[in-house]
């Protein structure tokens, strides 16, 4: 799993639910509580750059994603390569075709609450981070969210809205590099398939980690 992008941990761990309670309000918040309000699931597409320290972009991919209350997502690389990272409100699962190799841990309510996910649960943002209005940056309303976790692993993430919801994310880590995502598509409260959120490892893939007794039988349609 050594190629999943640095944002992709980031969804999952970036921030701490020890943090303490920021509410911000004006034009960027509104738009993120009217993109929020009433939403029980999402689906979209992204594109995603790391830029290093020095302003040079270093890798991109882009794919597709599937959000649902309270604790599941699917985050699937399809370009250049393929990635897999599948939260099933129990268990993260990370899977990289290429190297046949599956990894997974329990999900902690760290993981369950994201960046990502807590668009299907704005009190959790007031509740997990540091939220303050960022003003206008090329035609999008921006939050910047950071933690106040003693070790966090990232600087911040801001998020971009446009008239329509989410944009954009940028994360910054600690050593100055960068990643954007940009976001397009979405989909607001779709029915989701039981299935997406139920990663069965594939047939000779290795697996790593705290695997479930019942992992290991095959899906049922």
């Amino acid at each position: 799993m050594k190629r999943l992008m640095p944002a992709l941990s980031a969804l999952l761990l970036t921030f701490s639910l020890n943090a303490m309670v920021h509410a911000a309000t004006g034009p960027a918040r509104a738009r993120l509580d009217a993109f929020a309000d009433g939403l029980h699931s999402l689906t979209g597409d992204f594109s995603q750059t790391l830029t290093d320290v020095n302003g040079n972009v270093s890798k991109t991919s882009s794919g597709t994603l599937v959000l649902q209350a309270p604790r599941q997502f699917r985050w699937d690389t399809l370009a250049p390569y393929k990635q897999t990272i599948v939260a099933d409100g129990s268990r993260v699962w990370m899977y990289d075709p290429e190297l046949e190799q599956v990894t997974v841990r329990v999900q902690s309510n760290q993981e369950a609450h994201s960046p990502l996910t807590v668009l299907t649960d704005v009190k959790q943002l007031d509740r997990q981070f540091k939220v303050s209005e960022q003003g206008e940056r090329g035609g999008l309303q921006w939050l910047r969210l950071t933690s106040t976790a003693k070790d966090p692993q990232f600087d911040y993430v801001e998020m971009g809205f446009d008239a329509n919801g989410l944009a954009r994310m940028r994360f910054r880590d600690q050593l100055g590099s960068t990643t954007d995502i940009r976001f397009s598509g979405w989909r607001r409260n779709v029915a989701i398939p039981p299935a997406t959120f139920n990663f069965v490892p594939p047939p000779g893939a290795d697996v790593i980690g705290d695997v479930p007794v019942m992992s290991t039988q095959p899906l049922k349609n």
